[in-house]
């Protein structure tokens, strides 16, 4: 049976570092930067990569539509 693969992709530029996907992400998969932006604002990241299973938690909450979830199924 394929297993499912996530990813997010956060657009840094627009992200101001609400920190509203962060509970929501069961599999811990999510951080803030130490980095800012050019607003000054520190933002999401993939802290786990290897942990994302897609499930768009983060996508569907956060509030400037800054994350970008892909799904792909590999195989076993």
């Amino acid at each position: 049976m394929a297993k499912v693969k996530g990813a997010i992709v956060v657009d840094t530029q627009i992200c101001k570092g609400c920190e509203v996907c962060i509970p929501v992400c069961q599999e811990k998969v999510i951080a803030m930067s130490s980095e800012v932006n050019r607003k000054g604002y520190h933002y999401a990241y993939m802290k786990n990569p290897e942990a994302c299973n897609g499930c768009t938690n983060c996508g569907i909450v956060c509030p400037d539509r800054a994350i970008s979830v892909y799904r792909v199924k590999v195989s076993t």
